[in-house]
């Protein structure tokens, strides 16, 4: 093959490589997005992003799945219709948008030890989030600490 048909077969390459980078670099998780262990290491919640751009998270392991012999459910939800979902796989968090670097805020944490829902945001800590729920603004509220789980 000679040098001139070279060339454009290695800028193809040269540009797919440049493609492939792009790509790959978009599809990086943001930090918030993994395993986190909340604040007494009781259950482990998953945060993902979903297609909407916005953050949610599920429990995906409890220390203590059963109860009496029986998978944990969410007994103590305010709607009756829901206290026999699992508790494995309950969603707990819900509608983050990423506000700045380090915090997400405009989202929902469900509490299940008392079946209720609070308005949340986060802070991201680096190995930690600072999980702050509250009713109305965020001054009337409570801060629990999450631990990346690895």
């Amino acid at each position: 093959m000679s040098v001139s048909k070279k060339q454009p077969i290695r800028f193809a390459l040269i540009l797919l490589s440049l493609l492939l980078v792009s790509v790959c670099v978009k599809a990086q998780a943001d930090r918030i997005e993994g395993m986190w262990y909340n604040d007494v290491k009781s259950a482990k919640i998953q945060i993902t992003k979903e297609s909407n751009g916005k953050f949610y998270g599920k429990v995906v392991w409890l220390k203590e799945p059963l109860k009496n012999g029986k998978p944990k459910v969410d007994e103590m939800n305010v709607d009756e219709k829901l206290r026999t979902r699992p508790r494995l796989g309950l969603p707990v968090l819900a509608d983050f948008e990423k506000d700045g670097d380090d915090k997400y805020t405009g989202g929902t944490i469900y509490d299940p030890l008392n079946g209720k829902t609070y308005s949340c945001k986060i802070t991201y800590k680096g190995k930690t989030l600072d999980i702050r729920g509250y009713i109305g603004i965020s001054l009337f509220g409570r801060t629990t600490t999450w631990s990346r789980a690895e």
